[in-house]
């Protein structure tokens, strides 16, 4: 039990333990996150993309703008 108490007192009782924290909790999102965009992707297959679409991982976007006059 004292091991048990001394982690949590670590964990939320000094810098170290509070920056693991807030990396762990990062992390465990960003997974999360990436599993969940898969499966989208995966039962969505078949959507057709309207103009109104948007794509965070598309690749064939011609530039990084909206504007072609930018792109130059």
């Amino acid at each position: 039990m004292g091991a048990i108490g001394g982690f949590f007192s670590w964990l939320f009782g000094s810098r170290q333990g509070v920056i693991t924290l807030v990396v762990g909790g990062i992390v465990l999102f960003l997974v999360i996150s990436f599993i969940l965009e898969r499966r989208t992707r995966a039962i969505y297959k078949e959507h057709e993309k309207s103009e109104d679409d948007w794509d965070l991982f598309g690749d064939d976007e011609s530039g990084w703008s909206d504007f072609d006059s930018d792109n130059n």
